[in-house]
């Protein structure tokens, strides 16, 4: 039995408590509602997870590879809730889970997902784990390609009797992939279905509209009937035999008798270590196998056949992204035309494309200054949009209303956050220059824009000590008088970066040596022309 949508709510949905959930959770309910996740009818509880955990199937014996789990801040619901309406991200009610478990989640069981609606408000926060079945009674809202959006019913119907080869990928299909895809299917005389990945980002193009596309472009080379159906199946912190698992459990759902893996895409998808758990699949899984380009038949097939010497070897993790980073020419032999043209647009090159300078650091750092003076040589050159997010208009208009609190503060990042996404989706430089103490926001940060563009983070790590001495304000000296409350650096903590792509201390260098730095940094990683060259 699997969960179902209802025609309308069991029952009235006023007064109850409500999660909005993230892109990972929302794609983990819309699989249940659909089915896609039989014979799962709502999140598991801790007999379920421990024994998909430690054996591999769920407490009933079932095969299962991966906790479906809904893990929420504590204090988010109320203890005394026993259901639970869960929202969209858009705030629109989806469904209801009747709660019959709450569990504390420890650290190392916290289940990762990543998306655009991670919320740094859970980051750090103690997280239960809500459990019980799920009844929908309204369908999601898709986006771009809702067309393409189908349950796995309508599509087992439309795919009829016989067997069906599926590929499930985050990444876009390139000539050797296409190639096992004839190859195979020609072998089973099979049908294939494409199942693209969009929960979370995608390998190369980061967004899933982009991965549609390029997919959509590489179908054109297979056989006519090949179906493409966008599947909403998160990311997770798990290994390459469990996520590879997942995939075929979610295939066979929509009708696929065989799944097609990559070792390398399924290895991207979670982690590469390994466990001891054996997982078993309701369908075969077939490896792609080892395969090159036969450089003198100009086309791909098992290395085996290819005669020494003349094989020409799949590209090296990451040279894909590099070539498309610096406006090189990806060699015809790795993709169709059509799918390259549909990479160059995804992702343009980093010249071409939006990019946020975060600068972080304490009250006195320096930041501003280096930020004014950063602009005005961006102004100078221009070859590029820029935009300051700093100063009297962003506490005017971003800021105002705003305490010091932790939670206006990450709220303070989060707005600043969404402006330079936005400027940097139209291919522009946004400059900002927060305190942003905390981790968590500033993580927050880097996933929204690195959804649309590049994000690199400065760490203006001037010490406290230079910073309270180049106080003409006398901050400082009013925080430890107690007379301003949560002062970073005094009476509240700032959480210094470990992922800085530069460190610059404004005590031992002047500001044209600190602005040079980052247009240097600028310039080595192509977001801007050698003007020497």
């Amino acid at each position: 039995m699997t969960a179902e949508a209802a025609a309308e709510p069991a029952v009235d949905i006023t007064g109850l408590p409500s999660w909005t959930l993230t892109e990972g959770q929302l794609g983990d309910l819309e699989l249940l509602l659909m089915g896609a996740f039989a014979p799962l009818t709502g999140f598991l509880g801790p007999a379920d997870v421990a024994g998909v955990t430690e054996q591999g199937e769920l407490a009933d014996g079932t095969p299962w590879p991966v906790p479906v789990v809904l893990d929420v801040p504590e204090g988010a619901v109320p203890a005394s809730a026993t259901k639970l309406t869960l929202n969209d991200p858009e705030g629109t009610p989806l469904a209801i889970l009747d709660i019959t478990g709450r569990s504390p989640v420890q650290p190392r069981e916290r289940y990762v997902q990543t998306g655009r609606h991670a919320r740094p408000d859970s980051a750090g926060s103690v997280m239960v784990r809500l459990s019980g079945p799920v009844t929908g009674f309204r369908e999601p809202e898709h986006g771009p390609f809702r067309a393409l959006r189908r349950t796995p019913a309508e599509v087992r119907v439309e795919l009829g009797d016989g067997p069906v080869l599926a590929f499930a990928t985050r990444r876009p299909l390139n000539s050797r992939q296409i190639g096992q895809l004839r190859h195979f299917a020609g072998q089973l005389k099979a049908k294939l279905l494409l199942l693209p990945l969009v929960s979370g980002p995608a390998e190369v193009v980061i967004r899933p509209e982009a991965l549609v596309r390029a997919v959509s472009a590489a179908a054109k080379h297979l056989p006519p009937g090949t179906l493409l159906v966008p599947v909403p199946l998160a990311p997770r912190d798990t290994t390459a035999a469990r996520e590879i698992a997942i995939r075929a459990m979610v295939a066979a759902a929509y009708g696929a008798t065989h799944l097609l893996t990559d070792e390398l895409d399924a290895d991207r998808g979670g982690r590469s270590a390994r466990d001891d758990v054996r997982v078993e699949t309701p369908i075969p899984v077939m490896p792609g196998g080892e395969w090159a380009y036969d450089r003198a038949a100009e086309v791909w097939r098992p290395l085996a056949l290819i005669e020494p010497g003349t094989e020409q070897s799949d590209l090296a993790f990451g040279e894909l992204e590099d070539l498309l980073d610096r406006g090189e020419d990806v060699p015809a032999w790795f993709a169709p035309p059509g799918v390259t043209a549909e990479l160059r647009l995804a992702r343009p090159p980093r010249r071409q494309r939006g990019v946020v300078v975060f600068f972080t650091g304490l009250s006195g750092s320096g930041k501003s200054t280096i930020a004014r003076a950063l602009r005005d040589a961006l102004a100078e050159r221009g070859d590029r949009t820029v935009s300051l997010l700093d100063g009297d208009m962003v506490r005017q208009l971003l800021s105002a209303g705003l305490t010091f609190s932790r939670a206006d503060r990450d709220l303070n990042i989060a707005r600043i956050g969404y402006v330079a996404t936005e400027v940097a989706r139209h291919g522009g430089i946004a400059i900002c220059a927060p305190i942003a103490p905390y981790e968590a926001a500033r993580a927050q940060v880097r996933r929204m824009v690195s959804e649309v563009g590049d994000f690199l983070l400065i760490h203006v790590a001037t010490p406290v000590a230079v910073c309270e001495a180049r106080d003409r304000k006398g901050l400082y000296a009013k925080a430890r008088a107690g007379l301003i409350d949560h002062f970073t650096g005094i009476s509240d903590p700032y959480e210094e970066p470990r992922n800085a792509d530069l460190t610059i201390d404004t005590s031992v260098m002047s500001r044209h040596e600190a602005v040079e730095a980052v247009l240097g940094l600028l310039t080595t990683g192509g977001w801007l022309r050698d003007p020497a060259a």
